[in-house]
């Protein structure tokens, strides 16, 4: 039975003696954190406030060595976090096409970024150098590629629309200046008798991976109406004919195939077209010839079709 006891305070003594190697470890681990210390450390930099007409291509450092004097707590503290500070280019210095900002600079910026703890104490490294592209800044126009399947006497009323219709594209100049115009992914729309309206991305060329873009987005529209038709006669004009003669058409007027929406069509008049025969066509090889060929000159907007019934008339010259 003594035996065990005297087991037991053996390893009570070892536990006790443990326990206090562990108390003064931390009391002098705790001490010497609280201690001044100098030592190099490494900052990853961030460049920040960028010329709004210039792109950053390159920096001749991204990583800044530097000197620092603080307390031990400070120093640990690095090892399990980042360590990174922001370097303002908004006031870059230029010199012969070369971009730079100086150690008197940077430390400046540096300096404010540390704690009140900490004295920056040297920086190891030189002048940052920086490379830079100028910005252009380009209004494009944006053409939707799509395909319409409108339905049996249904037909796209004026033009298809697209919101918005201009895209601004900021990015290097080599990179923007051979862009004169945007597009969409195909678009297919089938067995349309109503109005419609879709949101689609733009296509990005592979080409423009540094510039941005004011907008990604466009909404591609168009009026879907339903058409009727009308014959209307209008009178054949006769172009470039010899002052002392006379011209007689056959026939006077020609029959024109309209198609547009039933509004429409209740609005338009025979003076709204232009029915031309040009008598040049009858000079030399061809002056035997007995009919004039005619081209429809003039037609309404609101008109999305029309087709002269016969497309020649024959004529007898008079003179005056």
């Amino acid at each position: 039975m003594f035996a065990k006891i005297k087991k037991g305070l053996k390893k009570r003594k070892v536990k006790l003696f443990f326990v206090f190697l562990l108390c003064s470890f931390l009391a002098w681990f705790v001490s010497n954190l609280s201690e001044t210390y100098t030592s190099g450390t490494t900052f990853d930099l961030n460049f920040t406030r960028i010329p709004e007409d210039k792109l950053l291509l390159s920096a001749s450092k991204e990583k800044l060595d530097l000197k620092l004097e603080a307390v031990g707590f400070q120093f640990l503290r690095f090892n399990f976090g980042n360590k990174d500070v922001d370097i303002d280019l908004s006031t870059v210095s230029e010199s012969e096409g070369r971009y730079f900002v100086t150690p008197d600079q940077f430390q400046q910026q540096i300096e404010k970024q540390l704690s009140n703890s900490m004295r920056l104490i040297q920086i190891v490294d030189d002048t940052l150098f920086f490379e830079f592209d100028a910005l252009l800044t380009k209004e494009v126009p944006v053409e939707p590629d799509i395909e319409l399947d409108l339905n049996q006497n249904y037909f796209l009323e004026g033009q298809i629309r697209v919101d918005p219709p201009m895209i601004t594209i900021t990015g290097p100049s080599n990179e923007v200046d051979t862009i004169v115009s945007l597009t969409t992914p195909r678009m297919e729309l089938n067995d349309l008798s109503s109005d419609f309206s879709q949101t689609t991305i733009i296509t990005i060329p592979d080409s423009l991976i540094n510039s941005t873009f004011s907008h990604k987005n466009v909404v591609v529209s168009g009026v879907v109406a339903k058409f009727s038709e009308k014959i209307i006669a209008v009178p054949v004009q006769v172009l470039n004919l010899p002052a002392a003669m006379t011209i007689q058409t056959f026939p006077e007027e020609i029959e024109i195939l309209c198609k547009a929406s039933v509004s429409n069509l209740k609005t338009i008049q025979s003076s709204d077209f232009r029915v031309v025969a040009d008598y040049k066509q009858v000079t030399g090889a061809n002056q035997r010839q007995k009919t004039l060929s005619l081209t429809l000159q003039k037609k309404p907007k609101n008109v999305f079709d029309a087709t002269l019934v016969q497309d020649k008339v024959a004529y007898i010259l008079k003179n005056k």
